[in-house]
């Protein structure tokens, strides 16, 4: 094949202060090399080839982004030292996104023929030798290759949303532009800064253009509502399609994205507590919105009576119970948080008195098990006995969440449920409560300790009880804002409170 192109070879000679001349008849007539000592250099010290610029751009013109530019490339008359090339010179072949290092390159006689493309930043022949490093330059050598300018025609497909976006705004802006997002099923939900709402369109377009599975792009409008924790939006592109699927925690979630909460950055912590479930035992989930903690731990056994007093949120959590088939193990309720709290130990105790246990699906038995007589065997039913009382009480809704601990006060001074109390390993059952500590004018950036101690004097207060903070396991969930840290502080019910009596 190489014998029929057009193309010579180009000879790099031993002495490096001699000069040869050679004809390309593809590209440039006559190119001249001066061979000089040669230096690697480091990709990671490449600028990277930015976009076309025009801050003037209000609507999004994806034409607009095209850019050409000359890059050499490398033939090899031998094959092997094209995979040799590749193998030894990663620092001096073409690493842009999207575009493939190795090419056909056409020839003037119709045919094609492999070559590898060099650094970006290697635009001119004539730096060939001194640009490439050392071990680059020997195999050229000892492959007598052959070089040649090419042209590459990058569009917009070729940049990163933040790439375009630099191209876009004004430079003004540049420090801190809004490509990270939440996502939720096909949704890519964003918080434009006020200084970027103008752009907010320009924004959405081209966040929903890189990333293929984003439908739709919203923009929080207000604060979180305190009592559905739900939230106004805008679509700044896209579809105006709310419900979604969202997986997590080997589940699927369905829901209307403006009615509900979510929240997908929290799906660590949603993990971290799922793993404290034993099978078998028993879970109260205060304000589950649409699942994420009952969902999981339902699948794994564990029985979980799951409220929340948002009806979209209700409606969604029956919806997801059925979806994930765990109807046996989780129970829904939409009531308020206080009144759930109080009542939801005879809840729990009324369904164990009356179901007793439930029975599991049996296990498939494998097609070749056989007794002596050579019948199949069946495997047994499964049973599992419900709990009557909880082992732990889950209060995910950190802005007031504390303020609802004051329903634990006497929680067990009903006779039916003091009596348990005196049964053999009879436990109080752990709370977890999810929390925010805010930094004050006082206190800009408290400490650690500073920010547990003052939860704990809230969490004394709405008890009524002085819990010492020994007794309290904090742990730190994520920084909401820059004065704003989420927690989960985790303790057994003292005895003091479950039979505190009530005024």
């Amino acid at each position: 094949m190489f014998n029929k192109s057009p193309i010579p070879p180009i000879f790099f000679k031993k002495d490096l202060n001699a000069l040869v001349r050679f004809t390309s008849t593809v590209l440039t007539p006559v190119i001249w090399f001066r061979q000089k000592s040669t230096r690697a250099i480091s990709l990671a010290n490449q600028s990277p080839i930015s976009p076309p610029v025009n801050r003037e751009m209000r609507a999004l013109d994806r034409s607009f982004f095209k850019k050409q530019i000359t890059v050499i490339a490398a033939v090899f008359q031998d094959p092997t030292f094209l995979s040799k090339f590749t193998r030894h010179a990663k620092n001096d072949y073409l690493q842009l996104s999207g575009v493939n290092h190795i090419i056909n390159l056409p020839l003037e006689n119709g045919e094609t023929t492999k070559a590898v493309l060099l650094r970006h930043d290697i635009d001119n022949l004539n730096d060939v030798p001194s640009k490439v490093s050392k071990k680059s330059l020997e195999i050229l050598q000892e492959a007598k290759a052959l070089l040649t300018t090419h042209t590459l025609s990058l569009d917009y497909n070729h940049w990163r949303a933040d790439e375009i976006l630099h191209a876009i705004l004004p430079e003004c802006l540049h420090h801190e532009i809004p490509t990270g997002f939440t996502t939720v099923g096909h949704i890519a939900h964003l918080n434009v800064r006020n200084e970027y709402l103008p752009y907010k369109n320009l924004i959405g377009e081209v966040i929903m253009d890189k990333n293929p599975r984003i439908r739709t792009v919203v923009n929080k409008l207000d604060s979180i509502d305190s009592k559905f924790r739900t939230f106004s939006m805008e679509v700044l592109a896209g579809e105006n399609l709310f419900q979604v699927e969202q997986n997590e925690s080997n589940c699927k979630f369905q829901f209307d994205f403006r009615k509900v909460y979510w929240n997908s950055r929290l799906h660590t912590e949603h993990g971290r507590l799922i793993n404290q479930f034993k099978p078998g035992s028993a879970v109260c989930d205060v304000f589950s919105g649409v699942g994420p903690f009952a969902i999981p731990a339902g699948k794994n056994r564990v029985f979980v009576f799951a409220n929340d007093l948002n009806p979209e949120s209700y409606k969604a959590l029956m919806c997801n119970i059925t979806l994930n088939k765990t109807s046996s193990f989780v129970n829904a309720f939409n009531l308020d948080g206080a009144q759930f709290i109080k009542i939801s130990p005879h809840l729990l105790l009324d369904y164990a008195n009356k179901e007793k246990f439930i029975e599991l699906p049996i296990p498939k038995v494998h097609r070749t098990s056989h007794n002596k007589d050579g019948g199949k065997l069946l495997a047994n039913p499964v049973s599992m006995a419900i709990p009557k009382v909880f082992d732990h009480y889950v209060m995910n809704l950190p802005g007031i969440a504390i303020d609802f601990l004051t329903a634990f006060r006497g929680l067990y001074l009903d006779e039916r449920l003091s009596v348990m109390t005196k049964e053999e390993g009879f436990q109080f059952p752990i709370i977890h409560v999810h929390c925010f500590h805010k930094a004050t004018l006082e206190n800009r950036n408290p400490s650690t300790e500073e920010a547990i101690l003052s939860l704990k004097e809230r969490i004394s207060q709405s008890l009524g009880y002085d819990i010492p903070i020994s007794a309290l396991s904090t742990h730190y969930v994520r920084k909401v804002a820059p004065t704003k840290d989420m927690y989960c502080v985790s303790f057994r019910l003292p005895r003091e409170v479950a039979f505190a009596t009530l005024v």
